[in-house]
């Protein structure tokens, strides 16, 4: 079993939706590998901070009446939302949830906050695909995205051209990690996105590279030059680092 499926597996063993076959195969995985063993108790965490009681307010009676006459009034007038509209609308309501309650957590101490920015990350990238806003400026030329965030954004993100190794500039979006909007770049090698998230840092922090895996994606952040960057795929780790590394270059 590979991390891949451990992500698509993850909930129905989290919730003992599992035949005996697969809950074997995922306990066999979980006790050889670190990353998706964090990934199961970040779940069993944020399970219990929502059943705090501070996420819980009953609502008074007159609410259910003014929502039942509104529905009421608009359901002849309104067409369903497709099925697959629904499946992106609860993917992303899920993401808010999920940094919302890890936020709650890392108030009271229960989560680091970098762990919190991890999640928020993978939380951002996975709208982009889901919610198909990949791109704000979409182009594979270097000199129309990088122009593109002046009056944007309060600093110049640098913008390369990867295309001779095989990373395709797709473009770029405005998004908001960490309290700030921030510039995303979008790289793709075959039929994988790749999120950049970049934004400011102070003059004289400097960290090399950090690789990670969060929710079945693999992330490598660092800091150099006053900026910030994170790089987020579901591409293999070894390609992301190569990613990254002409990046720096």
């Amino acid at each position: 079993m590979t991390c891949q499926d451990m992500q698509h597996l993850m909930h129905g063993y989290f919730d003992h939706e599992l035949d005996l076959v697969r809950n074997l195969e995922m306990e066999g995985h979980l006790q050889t590998c670190p990353a998706c063993a964090q990934a199961l108790a970040n779940y069993r965490s944020l399970q219990g901070a929502l059943r705090n009681d501070a996420f819980y307010f009953k609502a008074p009676d007159s609410l259910e009446t003014r929502i039942r006459s509104s529905l009421r009034k608009t359901a002849s007038r309104t067409r369903p939302l497709p099925l697959r509209t629904w499946a992106r609308v609860g993917a992303i309501a899920a993401s808010i949830v999920i940094v919302f309650a890890l936020g709650w957590m890392a108030r009271r101490g229960g989560v680091s906050t970098k762990d919190l920015l991890s999640h928020e990350i993978v939380s951002s990238h996975v709208r982009s695909l889901m919610a198909m806003h990949i791109t704000d400026v979409p182009s594979s030329d270097q000199h129309t995205v990088k122009p593109w965030f002046k009056g944007q954004l309060d600093f110049s993100p640098p913008v390369k051209d990867l295309s001779k190794e095989d990373f395709a500039l797709a473009g770029g979006r405005l998004d908001y990690v960490g309290d700030r909007p921030v510039a995303a770049l979008v790289y793709q090698r075959r039929k994988h996105v790749i999120n950049l998230f970049i934004w400011p840092s102070t003059p004289d922090s400097a960290t090399s590279p950090v690789a990670l895996s969060r929710q079945g994606y693999h992330l490598i952040h660092w800091t150099e030059g006053g900026l910030t960057s994170w790089a987020v795929s579901d591409l293999n780790e070894k390609e992301l680092e190569e990613f990254v590394q002409l990046v720096r270059n």
